[in-house]
């Protein structure tokens, strides 16, 4: 392959740059970076960087050193696999393989007035800015990214106000029994449950029930939508996202998918997964790379993609890791150990599927080795928060 285009300018992108020159490749690399900033890290956006001025979040990765042409604020527009070329805000550019690293975009409700979201480095450049004390703060959405704007926003003397449309935090990703366990924590959150919003208007949010909620600041967090406009009428399957196999291959021969864009299939869990997280990109490149690279003449297979999900969380001065991916119709046990507290979630089968901890990195470690091992710790025994999660018994 004399070349090979990124489409993305994130971790994922990063990540695969480095692991393709790590791994032999000497060929031409080429980054569509629709921003005008090179490739940061996310995380920090609704932790750090909404309370040091100075946070620089930039990855450390020497494009110069690695021969990647990195073309900043530009970006893909559409695909035509036939003849192997993106078109792009900078015209036409031919490719032998191409790996869609486009990521998603946050989703927005309906109104003339101004709502701020958390998705780039200017996003939160424009947000830290609102954030002086006094500043009435209205999130919508009690998600992981408003949990951690308010941390921010409250740190800040902000006055916060949190509309949330289920019954409690986090309801929606963990279920409301695991997120009512959550509600003491938003004790110096205005939260107002059960409560949709109609719209955005230029003086706060008006719920769905007409009444209308003042603010200086809205900031909207209610998920995202893959970035895949520019691929319609490309043939690349999407559906939620790129569709991809275990090897992250897309439905179009030389295309390869990774990231928040992607939809991959998972052998694991038997099913297809959109993992949304920083962990599962910066993993996934390193298999990319060497599916690009693996030679289809040899006996070795091409690797596979199927980590075990994992993610991480700071809000309210707490530290939440998730680890694994339940399905809605598990079981979830809320392990109990006084002020802490854990839960897990069990297959009709036993076994353990995910694991959320707080406050305990070495549970994260523990249960994410169960889950690979498939665990099936004992119901009971799985309540009490000291006890050890089941010996690893394999299928």
């Amino acid at each position: 392959m004399e070349r090979i285009v990124i489409a993305g300018g994130g971790l994922a992108a990063a990540r695969t740059c480095e692991q393709l020159r790590s791994k032999g490749y000497e060929g031409e690399l080429v980054m569509l970076c629709a921003e005008p900033h090179p490739p940061y890290d996310r995380p920090p956006l609704t932790k750090a960087a909404l309370v040091e001025q100075d946070h620089d979040p930039t990855l450390p990765t020497d494009y110069a050193k690695l021969s990647v042409d990195v073309r900043l604020g530009v970006s893909a527009t559409s695909l035509d696999p036939a003849s192997r070329t993106v078109r792009t805000t900078d015209g036409e550019l031919s490719y032998d393989a191409l790996v869609i690293a486009t990521g998603a975009s946050p989703v927005r409700l309906p109104g003339p007035g101004r709502q701020l979201t958390v998705r780039t480095l200017d996003d939160a450049a424009r947000l830290r800015a609102e954030l002086k004390p006094g500043q009435r703060v209205v999130l919508v959405g009690a998600s992981w990214i408003s949990a951690e704007v308010a941390t921010a926003a409250l740190r800040h003397g902000c006055s916060v106000t949190c509309v949330e449309a289920g019954p409690a935090p986090l309801a929606a990703a963990l279920g409301p029994t695991v997120g009512a366990r959550f509600l003491p924590w938003w004790a110096e959150v205005d939260l107002r449950l059960d409560a949709g919003v109609a719209e955005v208007t230029e003086t706060g949010v008006r719920l769905a029930g007409g009444e209308h909620v003042d603010a200086d600041v809205v900031v909207v967090g209610v998920g995202v939508r893959p970035d895949t406009a520019w691929l319609e009428g490309s043939g690349v399957d999407v559906e939620r996202g790129v569709l991809v196999d275990e090897h992250l291959r897309a439905s179009q021969p030389g295309v390869h998918a990774l990231g928040d864009v992607a939809v991959r299939w998972s052998p694991r869990w038997n099913g297809r997964l959109r993992v949304e997280h920083w962990d599962d990109a910066r993993e996934a490149a390193r298999v990319v790379a060497a599916v690009l690279l693996h030679d289809p003449s040899g006996d070795t297979p091409p690797p596979v993609h199927d980590p075990v999900p994992y993610f991480w969380s700071d809000q309210f001065g707490h530290k939440i890791q998730y680890v694994g991916h339940h399905g809605p119709d598990d079981t979830v046990v809320v392990r109990d150990g006084g002020e802490r507290w854990a839960a897990a979630w069990l297959a009709a089968d036993g076994r353990l599927t995910a694991h959320l901890s707080v406050d305990s990195p070495r549970q994260m470690v523990d249960a994410r080795m169960a889950i690979e091992a498939g665990a099936r710790p004992d119901e009971a025994a799985l309540r009490d928060l000291s006890a050890k999660l089941a010996p690893p018994r394999t299928k």
